[in-house]
C-alpha cells in the first residue's frame, strides 16, 4: 500500500499532513496492518526531521505560482513560472507512474498542482483538504475530480458536491494540541497571580503587530504578562526597543519576547494563556483546540486572500474577535483586551465557543478515509 502526500511547501500546509500521517501510522497499528509506503512530494521537505520520524520519503517536485496581482514584474514572473509548471508537471507524472500510490492526498498550495495534475491522468484517487473557508486555485480545481473533500470551515461547503464534503475542521499535530499547565508559568518565569497574554504572528512573526505591541507595551505591562512570539528576523530589533521603552520601567519583567517558541514553549505559553492575539491562519485552529479567547488580526488583502474571511468566520463562533489592520490602533487593542479580560463572564464564554469550534479528531478522520480509500484500491 502506497500513499502520497502533497501541498505547499509552508508550515500550514505540512504541519496537518505531519499530523494525518500520524493517525494514519497509529492506525496501521492498531489493526496489525502492514505498514504502507509514505511520501511527501513538494518543492521543499520543510522539516527533514520530522519526515524522517515519521517514516515519509520525501519527492522533490518543481511548481510555478500563477499571481494574482496585475502588474509587470508579476507578468514576468508568471511567464517564467508558466515553464516551471509545465516541468514540474511532467517531473511529477514520470515520479508518481514510477511510485503508483493506491491514493493521492492534497493539502492545496501551488505546490500540490503538479501531483494532482499526475492524479488525474493516472486516475489515482484524490482526497484533498481545504483549510480556508474559500479554496485557493488548486483546490477549487481538484475538488472537482477528488474523491473525497475535507473542510476546516463550514462555509467551505458552498464551493464542492455537497455528497463528497466532510467537515472534519484542520489536523494539528498530537504534541501540540493539549496546552501544558503543570511547571508552565516556572518555565517562562511568569508570576501565577497576573494575566497573561500570548502574542503569536506566524513562523515568520509580523511586523505589524511587533510594532503595535511595542507601541502598547507599557500600558499593557502594569496589568498584564506578555509572551510575544516575535519572528526570528525580529527578535533583535524588539529587543532593542524593549530596551530603550521599559527601561526604568518597574514592570519591565513581565514582557517575554521569543523569536521562536519551540513545542515546549508553545505548549506551556497556551496553558498559562488568558488571551492570545493572532493572525488568521491554521494557529486559529491550535488557538480553538486549547480552548482560549483571541483577537484575531488578519493579513489584509492583497497579500493574503483568505485571511480576513477565516477570520470572520471563526469570530462568528464566538470564539474571537476580529481587529483589521486598518482599524487597529494601541488604545484600541488595550481597550479590547481590558473588556474581554476585565468583563464578568465574557473571557470564559469565549474559551467555551473556542472549545466547541474546536475538532479534535480531524486528522483521524481523515487519516481514517484515507487509508478506506488506500485499501480499497490496493486490492
Amino acid at each position: 500500500m502506497k500513499i502520497l502526500f502533497t501541498g505547499g511547501g509552508t508550515g500550514g500546509h505540512f504541519y496537518p499532513i505531519i499530523a494525518i500521517v500520524e493517525e494514519l501510522n497509529q492506525i496501521v497499528k492498531q489493526n496489525h496492518l502492514l505498514r504502507p509506503e509514505i511520501y511527501y512530494m513538494s518543492t521543499e521537505p520543510y522539516n527533514e526531521g520530522l519526515l524522517f520520524e515519521n517514516n515519509i520519503n520525501f519527492e522533490p517536485v518543481n511548481a510555478g505560482k500563477i499571481r494574482r496581482e496585475l502588474s509587470f514584474f508579476n507578468l514576468i514572473l508568471n511567464f517564467f513560472d508558466l515553464f516551471k509548471i509545465v516541468f514540474g508537471s511532467l517531473g511529477a507524472l514520470w515520479r508518481i507512474f514510477v511510485i503508483y500510490p493506491d491514493v493521492i492526498f492534497g493539502k492545496g498550495g501551488y505546490a500540490s498542482f503538479p501531483a494532482l495534475l499526475a492524479a488525474r491522468i493516472l486516475r489515482i484517487p484524490v482526497v484533498i483538504h481545504e483549510s480556508d473557508s474559500s479554496p485557493g486555485k488548486v483546490n477549487n480545481w481538484a475538488g472537482k475530480f477528488a474523491r473525497r473533500v475535507a473542510i476546516s470551515y463550514p462555509e467551505a461547503i458552498n464551493f464542492f458536491k455537497k455528497d463528497k464534503v466532510a467537515y472534519t475542521g484542520n489536523p494539528i499535530r498530537k504534541e501540540i494540541q493539549e496546552p501544558l499547565t503543570t511547571g508552565a508559568y516556572k518555565l517562562l518565569g511568569l508570576n501565577e497571580g497576573i494575566p497573561t497574554i500570548l502574542i503569536l504572528g506566524g513562523s515568520q512573526g509580523s511586523v505589524f503587530i511587533n510594532e503595535i505591541i511595542m507601541d502598547s507595551l507599557p500600558e499593557l505591562i502594569k496589568k498584564y504578562q506578555i509572551i510575544h512570539q516575535t519572528g526570528k528576523k525580529n527578535i533583535k530589533v524588539i529587543e532593542e526597543t524593549r530596551d530603550v521603552i521599559l527601561q526604568a520601567n518597574p514592570f519591565k519583567d513581565r514582557y517575554k519576547p521569543f523569536d521562536y517558541l519551540n513545542v515546549l514553549n508553545l505548549r506551556a505559553s497556551a496553558g498559562v494563556a488568558d488571551l492570545i492575539i493572532s493572525r488568521a491562519g491554521s494557529t486559529i485552529f491550535e488557538i480553538a483546540s486549547w480552548g482560549k479567547p483571541s483577537i484575531i488580526i488578519p493579513i489584509p488583502e492583497p497579500t493574503s486572500h483568505d485571511q480576513k474571511t477565516n477570520a470572520y468566520s471563526y469570530a462568528r463562533s464566538g470564539a474571537a474577535i476580529v481587529i483589521e489592520e486598518k482599524n487597529l490602533a494601541s488604545s484600541l487593542l488595550v481597550s479590547e483586551i481590558d473588556r474581554i479580560i476585565e468583563t464578568p463572564g465574557e473571557k470564559e464564554k469565549m474559551a467555551k465557543c473556542a472549545t466547541d469550534f474546536a475538532r479534535k479528531d480531524s486528522a483521524k478522520l481523515i487519516a481514517q478515509e484515507i487509508l478506506s480509500i488506500a485499501l480499497e484500491h490496493d486490492k
